[in-house]
């Protein structure tokens, strides 16, 4: 595999995110003594910062590869929404199909950050699904753009904060099929058995576990391959993706299966890793149809983000760099 020319195609493709977006904000700060009101320690603040978190994040990842990249959700008329949308316009997103909801409030999740070690986390946001007539624009702007750009791919970003409704989730992946648009999903449980004949199903282990009922035995291949079955005759799709933690990755179009193990890595922090995971698995099949490839790349990505602390985008000379030693 030629990674450079590759890497190359990753800028010529369009890529459609569709799902929770959030915003992370991270309050770095020293630990020097405890406090005398309650037994917890006391935090000096030195910075304060904000990232992309959630289906943002995915996006975030997709245009630090090269794809042009636009994201449909939904979030609060807070100004959260508003630092949010800087930030994505900032990282070559677009935003123009973002609905801004009084009623609700951007998501946001608090991190509290002492020598690179989360101490507490503090989330604000809103889990109940969208309202009908939210749920009816959402669809009506993803039908339009899909009609209207044709992106390569569509990638669901699913955190159950709401956004991703059961008839949403339907009637997009039938308009994808028809018009020949790839689609990967990274999904939580509430909407876990609804995403019926997508292209890339990419749960974690703890997600195929929880969905299927299934006891934490060992992870081997046989033990996969079963819980593959079983997905496939509830969804129908094409590749199952799973991700293993630090056992690396399992791939399978039904036929062919294999366990990706993961490569050594100093792991510092594995927020948003599956975001990166999920970018990296649906651009590179977008450019080459080969899961394989797909799933080995991704696998690699998701260990480089965890060596970095907080919500972070791939670096692209980093992966190329990767995926040339190890894959080649």
């Amino acid at each position: 595999m030629d990674f450079v020319n590759l890497f190359e195609q990753f800028r010529g493709l369009r890529a459609m995110v569709l799902g929770d977006v959030m915003l992370d904000e991270y309050l770095w700060g020293r630990v020097e003594r405890i406090s005398p009101e309650a037994p917890v320690p006391v935090v000096q603040l030195t910075r304060k910062d904000h990232r992309i978190g959630g289906a943002g994040n995915v996006g975030l990842n997709l245009a630090a590869l090269g794809a042009s990249v636009s994201i449909v959700s939904v979030t609060g008329d807070d100004p959260e929404a508003g630092i949010l949308r800087r930030m994505l316009s900032e990282g070559r997103i677009g935003v123009e199909d973002m609905l801004s909801v009084e009623e609700r409030v951007t998501t946001t999740k608090t991190r509290i950050i002492s020598r690179n070690q989360q101490m507490l986390r503090i989330d604000n946001e809103m889990t109940d699904p969208i309202d009908e007539g939210i749920e009816g624009q959402l669809i009506d702007r993803v039908i339009r753009r899909l009609d209207e750009e044709k992106p390569d791919v569509l990638i669901f970003e699913d955190y159950d904060k709401g956004v991703l409704t059961e008839r949403l989730i339907r009637q997009v992946t039938a308009h994808c099929r028809q018009l020949g648009v790839i689609t990967a999903v990274d999904p939580k449980r509430r909407n876990f058995f609804t995403y019926v004949g997508v292209d890339i199903f990419k749960p974690n282990l703890k997600e195929v576990r929880e969905g299927l009922s299934l006891e934490s035995d060992p992870v081997t291949l046989d033990a996969l391959r079963n819980a593959d079955e079983a997905l496939r005759s509830r969804l129908g799709h094409v590749y199952s993706f799973i991700t293993l933690s630090d056992k690396g990755v399992f791939h399978s179009d039904g036929r062919h299966s294999e366990i990706i193990p993961s490569h050594v890595r100093n792991i510092s922090d594995v927020s948003g890793a599956g975001d990166t995971v999920i970018s990296v698995a649906a651009l590179a099949f977008a450019a080459t149809r080969d899961m394989g490839l797909s799933a080995g790349m991704a696998n690699i990505a998701g260990g480089l983000v965890c060596e970095e602390v907080g919500t972070v985008a791939i670096d692209p000379h980093r992966l190329l760099q990767e995926c040339t030693r190890l894959l080649t």
